[in-house]
């Protein structure tokens, strides 16, 4: 089967690495085209415009987006849509707002085009370990374009599904984001509570280690934290500032409009908040107010 992938970054090159290592038929455009080139060597049909990459494509024809969300993704649909044939599909697989999704969807549609949006997980893994893949369109598109998901998944029958209509995949991705938050925060305050314990002189390294294997809180995750402790046990170099992409903000918003409590999910987004703090004039605020009530010391700058 043949495929374009438009957006040839870390992720979307990986997925057009594994695919044509799989013996499909990939055609790849990169806004920077030392990118395309450099993937051109490993087999990828190299297209240096989006005019370019339509054509290498018989009909119906199918491209992948790799770009960030929002204005990116918005502008090359926009620019697609003049070039694609009723028919042919686009398929999102960046970390797109579900509710885009619909939008888009029925805007295509009109134009007789097939959307396809595609939850896409694994990181920079992805090319070794296969991709997890949540797809979200009509059952009929999902099953033509079905060889591609095979290919990028861990295994033909593992670790991809059509999960429902246009907008589910990139929902239920977003849920999947935000449950990783709430997994990471729980490993981050696990291990400096160990941490913390001077007088047990424990091993974290070992102790991830030792997690790894038969533990209920076994995870690709632990695995991840046990190879950044094994390199670095002190993160010495890894300054305590957690940036969040906007996503982890999408099901907490989510979960209010469901009436859905979600406080892990919650807390883990304002805790990253709280990293980015220097200082936080809250918990100055706090000092001053106990000082205030009971003469509590305060420390100053």
């Amino acid at each position: 089967m043949e495929l374009a992938v438009i957006g040839l970054g870390r992720m979307g090159g990986n997925i057009a690495r594994r695919l044509i290592q799989a013996g499909h038929h990939v055609v790849g455009y990169n806004r920077t085209a030392d990118v395309t080139r450099e993937l051109a060597a490993e087999g990828l049909d190299a297209a240096f415009s989006i005019e370019e990459a339509a054509k290498k494509l018989a009909e119906p024809r199918a491209l992948w987006l790799m770009l960030p969300a929002g204005n990116p993704t918005e502008s090359m649909i926009a620019t697609l849509i003049g070039l694609l044939a009723p028919g042919d599909t686009i398929i999102d697989g960046g970390n797109t707002y579900y509710k885009d999704d619909l939008r888009r969807a029925e805007m295509l549609k009109t134009r007789g085009l097939h959307y396809v949006d595609v939850g896409t997980s694994g990181g920079i893994w992805g090319l070794k370990e296969g991709f997890s893949l949540m797809v979200g369109g009509e059952a009929g598109v999902v099953g033509r374009l079905q060889p591609i998901f095979e290919a990028l998944a861990p295994a033909p029958d593992q670790g991809w599904g059509h999960v429902g209509p246009n907008g589910a995949g990139h929902f239920v991705k977003m849920v999947h984001n935000g449950i990783e938050y709430g997994m990471m925060q729980a490993y981050a305050e696990g291990f400096e509570i160990m941490r913390g314990k001077k007088e047990f002189g424990l091993d974290l390294p070992q102790i991830a280690h030792v997690w790894q294997h038969g533990s209920v809180v076994r995870s690709w995750l632990l695995d991840l934290t046990a190879a950044a402790l094994e390199a670095d046990p002190d993160l010495k170099n890894i300054r305590g500032y957690v940036q969040d992409s906007g996503e982890g903000r999408w099901p907490i918003q989510e979960a209010i409009d469901l009436d859905v409590p979600a406080p892990v999910i919650t807390m883990s987004l304002y805790q990253r908040f709280v990293s980015r703090q220097g200082e936080s004039y809250a918990a100055q605020l706090l000092a001053a107010m106990r000082n205030q009530f009971g003469g509590h010391a305060v420390k100053s700058k």
